[in-house]
């Protein structure tokens, strides 16, 4: 299995926290983490990559979430600005491991912090499948 261990790009996206993201104790569900980043990955993945989900699955494949790390420093509150930093740290031909920061706007202080192991699943079997030489490539910038 060849590691491709670079130094990638790093990209961000700002983000807003609403209503339905705060929980019982007044600040930002554990869970809604997630969701930030995942939804900082979808819009980079366009933006920033010029490859988009959608590029994907009209090859037949799709990103599946296979292990998550995060770190819960500080909470956020609502309407708070955020800004999400994500790159990958590495990726071969089972796994992309993409490394994130949430670090409130305002504060400038990390929120969370973590990393997501992305594995590539042929939409047709929803098996896993390999990630094509021409994707590792792509997402080496």
């Amino acid at each position: 299995m060849t590691e491709h261990k670079a130094t990638y790009s790093t990209f961000e996206t700002e983000h807003r926290v609403r209503p339905d993201d705060i929980d019982l104790f007044q600040h930002v569900h554990s869970s809604r983490y997630i969701d930030y980043v995942l939804a900082a990955r979808y819009e980079q993945m366009e933006q920033h990559y010029g490859m988009s989900m959608e590029k994907f699955l009209e090859r037949g494949f799709g990103w599946v979430v296979s292990s998550v790390q995060m770190n819960y420093r500080r909470p956020l509150n609502l309407g708070d600005y955020f800004l999400v930093r994500t790159g990958i740290d590495t990726i071969n031909e089972r796994v992309c491991r993409v490394v994130f920061t949430i670090n409130n706007k305002a504060t400038g202080k990390v929120c969370c912090d973590g990393w997501f192991d992305y594995a590539m699943i042929d939409l047709k079997t929803g098996r896993g499948a390999r990630i094509p030489e021409d994707v590792i490539e792509h997402y080496s910038v």
